[in-house]
């Protein structure tokens, strides 16, 4: 059984606007002109870029453009066809921009070579100022002018528009989620003076952080997105030319298939040719492959305002928004720079549902729309059609409280006013705000070859990327003896955690390598209620173990992720990680819970638990059982909001 299918969730999740038209006299073509361009870069790679512009502009009626470039392709193609919808959302679009689509280089109709993540490049010491560089034009630039990427290319079709599409005022906004989020980050750098505004929503920062790795743990949840990131083309198509790639699985059973798959390295007979997944096997560290591939080192003289959009259960692209905010937060202090983090998983802001929820959780109604039309709408009205002052009436960080089921604004992220508060994983099984002996101690045996789940639900795990898991019921994870719980006495008052968490593990183990994942639980009383919406009729909320954030640490990369180093069995050792930020009520009457296990599969691939040079290449008697210790002056630290 092929899943390429799962391809189409992200097309209509992330892409809503691509959906193709169906009703004849929607607002789309009542409204837009749709012309297709072929727009040249500096050194005369030709990108496809559609255009759609309001009918009713003139001279005297000017509109901004709002651009998304895309790598999953700005379909439909033609100048007949048209979208359903345009823009980032239906208020967006109704009160009208014009509306910019462009397939990035080496993708779909257009010409070039593509890279995942295409790395920033800086000028040589000797060259002219970056900014002389990116303002190169296509036909005098060429090579002298430097090398390509993802900012120059938005440069370059910045520029290109503001002289080929009449009627614009010249300004200039950008958004993206995902994948698109990136190329929204990648265009900060050296921006062009009329990208006013820009979004990067769920973006993508680092792969050896976001989506593809976790602490250098491989998500193996990920195997089957191969064929989209690892197949060139050769040349602008508008027909997908990665199908062929797929894996034939033959089940619906994901936890069979991937258990079956052995050791990473039998991936190799569907994957053999596949470019990128044999740049992720020969690269097993942070090297300066996925270094140079980071657009954080990039996100300094931030120009543009930035609007970074992610969503607390989004189970893709947690770590970017966070660290994309916080870096250009601390390189750019006078840039206007907000966050918005809302209780979504991945990119589901730009649609509205009606109820909110998240696998079982029920957070309310509508709240996508609140979003578009209360904080998005208003960011980009502001800064393209308004007065661009940075007066928008938004908050520095527009969060949602995942506890209480409500916004809260804050001046400053992390706030001023938390508070760090150590919990202590006892051996007792209690998580208390006391030091236990460090002598005392939890122990289990891990054993790769009978791996904790990561899910309960079987059939996910052949999707193209994981979703529920990050608020899912963990009883089933709990009642393993392979899964070590901590928990505080039931709550007397209410206990908000709001910024950073840190886990300070102190371990050991018999064997000589191990992963270490850290769940933070939010424990529901005996006699909680099922609220009216819920999905599974088979699941009970009274007891449930809603999972709050987790986070997997690849323990050879304790001390170093370019560096990896063996444990010496049997020696206490310290495994400092730091899990996403938290903003989230522990109501009065609940408890809260600490998980730590060290198998989390599929969703990251098994440690073999002896030390290896490379784990995507080790064989089958390498995966060895181990004891694991977790002694009681381990620690997790939270940030308490009052």
């Amino acid at each position: 059984m092929k899943y390429w299918l799962s391809i189409c969730f992200i097309v209509a999740l992330i892409l809503p606007a691509q959906a193709q038209m169906t009703a004849t006299g929607n607002f789309v073509r009542d409204n837009y002109q749709k012309t297709e361009y072929k727009v040249s870069m500096r050194d005369g790679t030709k990108l496809h870029t559609t255009v759609y512009a309001p009918k009713d502009a003139s001279a005297t009626k000017q509109y901004p453009f709002l651009m998304q470039r895309t790598c999953y392709s700005v379909a439909p193609y033609g100048p007949d066809a048209y979208p359903a919808q345009l823009g980032p959302s239906e208020t967006l679009m109704r009160n009208k921009f014009i509306f910019v689509y462009q397939d990035v280089r080496g993708r779909w109709n257009s010409e070039g070579t593509w890279t995942n993540m295409t790395p920033n490049l800086p000028d040589p010491p000797a060259a002219p100022a970056k900014k002389g560089r990116k303002a190169a034009s296509a036909t005098a630039g060429k090579a002298s002018a430097g090398s390509p990427d993802e900012s120059s290319d938005t440069y370059d079709t910045i520029e290109w528009l503001l002289k080929n599409v009449p009627n614009n005022n010249g300004r200039v906004g950008q958004w993206g989620i995902s994948y698109p989020g990136f190329y929204t980050a990648a265009s900060l750098p050296d921006a062009h003076p009329a990208l006013k505004a820009a979004s990067p929503q769920a973006p993508v920062s680092d792969f050896f952080f976001d989506d593809f790795h976790h602490n250098g743990a491989f998500i193996q949840a990920y195997l089957f997105t191969f064929p989209v990131f690892g197949i060139q083309h050769s040349g602008p198509t508008t027909k997908a030319w990665y199908n062929d790639g797929f894996i034939e699985t033959g089940t619906k059973d994901g936890f069979q298939f991937q258990y079956d798959l052995g050791p990473l390295k039998n991936v190799d007979k569907y994957y053999k040719d596949n470019f990128y997944w044999q740049e992720t096997v020969n690269h097993p560290n942070y090297d300066e492959f996925w270094q140079k591939r980071s657009i954080l080192p990039a996100l300094k003289t931030v120009r543009p305002a930035v609007m970074t959009v992610g969503g607390w259960f989004d189970a893709e692209d947690l770590y970017g928004p966070l660290n994309i905010y916080k870096t250009i937060e601390k390189n750019n202090p006078n840039t206007y720079n907000t966050l918005v983090m809302g209780p979504f998983g991945h990119g589901r802001w730009s649609r509205e549902t009606g109820h909110t929820l998240h696998s079982n959780v029920y957070f309310g109604d509508s709240i996508a729309t609140f979003y578009q039309r209360n904080i998005e709408a208003k960011f980009f009205t502001h800064f393209l059609k308004g007065a661009g002052d940075g007066k928008t009436g938004l908050p520095e960080a527009y969060l949602f409280n995942t506890g209480r089921n409500e916004w809260k604004q804050f001046d400053k992220w992390p706030a001023a006013e938390a508070q760090t508060k150590p919990y202590f994983l006892n051996p007792d099984g209690k998580l208390t705000e006391a030091s236990a002996s460090g002598t005392g101690f939890s122990e289990f045996v891990s054993d790769p070859m009978k791996p904790v789940p990561y899910t309960e639900d079987n059939t996910t795990m052949l999707g193209f990327t994981p979703f529920n898991y990050m608020s899912e019921d963990q009883r089933f994870a709990s009642r393993r003896p392979d899964v070590l719980t901590f928990q505080t006495d039931v709550l007397t008052e209410d206990l908000t955690l709001g910024g950073e968490i840190m886990a300070k593990l102190k371990v050991s183990t018999t064997g000589t390598d191990a992963d270490w994942v850290v769940k933070l639980i939010d424990v529901y009383p005996p006699d909680e209620p099922n609220h009216a919406y819920m999905p599974n009729k088979n699941i009970v909320l009274g007891n449930y173990q809603q999972m709050v954030r987790s986070e997997s640490m690849r323990g050879r990369f304790r001390n170093s992720f370019e560096k990896p180093e063996p444990f010496k069995a049997g020696e206490v050792t310290d495994v400092n990680f730091r899990l996403q930020d938290v903003l989230h009520t522990f109501k009065k009457g609940h408890r809260m819970m600490i998980q730590v296990q060290s198998t989390w599969f599929p969703l990251i691939d098994r440690n073999p638990q002896t030390y290896v040079d490379n784990i995507f290449k080790a064989d089958e008697k390498d995966f060895q059982k181990a004891t694991h210790r977790v002694y009681g002056n381990s620690v997790i630290e939270v940030q308490v909001l009052k």
